[in-house]
Order: structure tokens, then C-alpha cells, then sequence
């Protein structure tokens, strides 16, 4: 019975926004070695909440926390001040306005699909 409950849950859970969906990343399934992901599809990996970029077969190599053609963290909203990460493309570009935390300082970036590091270029300090 409780296997059935979490399978309805987690057909039901697909619908819901990523904001919405950050919030309760253990509904969804861990990320799988075994499986076939499809593009928007969300797993759980360290207790973080990641969404599918690229249709793919799961590979040892290819984690959700490293493979970051296929996969993107979605990050809670209602942190101000999310930790920077290297984007590896647009996909994960930050756009304009975009609000980080970077060696223990915050900045918002001047540029849309901004891929530089804060402090290098395209990023202003907010003191």
C-alpha cells in the first residue's frame, strides 16, 4: 500500500512548478543509475532537487552534481542569496538581475545569460 501511495504521488507531483517543486525534492525519485531520464524530469540527489536538461541514459560518470549538460539544481526561490555555481552553458546562464552569494560577498548581475564569475565581470557588489 504505501508503495502505491508514493507512486500516486509522484505522478501527481510532475505537474507542479519548480518553485512549488523545491520544496518537497524527497516526493520525488533519487536519481537512478539504471534509468532513462527524459528532458524536465526531476530526481532527488543529496537531498538536492535536480531537473533533467538532455534526454539520457544514466551513467556512473553523469551524476546530477556533476553533469551539468544534463542536469541543473533547482534552487529554493525564497533563498535570497543562492551560492554561486559555474554555469556550463546557457541553460544554466543567470539571467539579468540575478541575486548570489560569492566569497562571502552578495552580487546581482548586469547582463542576461551571465556565465562570468562575480567579481570578474558582469556582476556588481551589493554592499
Amino acid at each position: 500500500m504505501a508503495k502505491q501511495l508514493r507512486q500516486a504521488i509522484q505522478f501527481q507531483v510532475v505537474a507542479l512548478p519548480d518553485e512549488q517543486a523545491v520544496l518537497i525534492p524527497s516526493v520525488f525519485p533519487l536519481w537512478d543509475l539504471a534509468a532513462t531520464y527524459q528532458t524536465g524530469d526531476r530526481v532527488q540527489y543529496n537531498e538536492w532537487l535536480y531537473k533533467c536538461l538532455l534526454a539520457h541514459t544514466a551513467q556512473e560518470s553523469w551524476t546530477p552534481d556533476t553533469a551539468s549538460s544534463l542536469w541543473v539544481r533547482i534552487d529554493d526561490p525564497a533563498e535570497e542569496w543562492p551560492q554561486w555555481r559555474q554555469p556550463q552553458g546557457a541553460q544554466d546562464a543567470y539571467a539579468l538581475g540575478a541575486k548570489v552569494s560569492h566569497n562571502e560577498k552578495h552580487w546581482t548581475s548586469d547582463v542576461d545569460s551571465n556565465v562570468w564569475e562575480p567579481g570578474v565581470y558582469g556582476w556588481t557588489e551589493v554592499v
